[in-house]
């Protein structure tokens, strides 16, 4: 279902081929074991984002790398290298990205909690790699 939302999207906007999507032609009989699995090959060139996604990543990184310069960071072991020894390290990410969005705008930097929210995304990337 996903599959075909993103196509339709994609259609509309005339971003088929751009996005390596072949068109469908609604009048061919196609076989109903043929499994659209949803895996994608991008073949945007890296800068052609509309709304600067590029930028705000490369900053997430930036914010990120900076932080392993923090108190608390570094070679030694983090509280996250413990919280993911008995196996929370999923629900523990998600539940910081679900806090820093949830208080966006509400208490200090916005930016900086959209930046912590981005960090703790990509930690729970990593570790849903990890664990699954």
């Amino acid at each position: 279902m996903a599959y075909w939302l993103l196509y339709d999207i994609l259609e509309e906007e005339g971003l088929l081929d751009e996005y390596g999507f072949e068109k469908i032609d609604p009048y061919k009989q196609y076989e109903k074991d043929t499994e659209i699995t949803g895996n994608v090959t991008l073949t945007t060139p890296h800068g052609k984002c509309k709304f600067s996604e590029t930028d705000t990543l490369d900053l997430a990184k930036q914010y990120i790398c900076e932080t392993y310069g923090a108190h608390y960071a570094g070679d030694k072991l983090q509280t996250l290298d413990f919280i993911e020894s008995i196996g929370d390290a999923q629900a523990f990410c998600r539940s910081n990205a679900i806090k820093y969005l949830s208080r966006y705008d509400k208490k200090g930097s916005a930016k900086l909690d959209i930046l912590k929210a981005i960090h703790y995304c990509v930690l729970l990337y990593h570790f849903n790699d990890k664990e699954n």
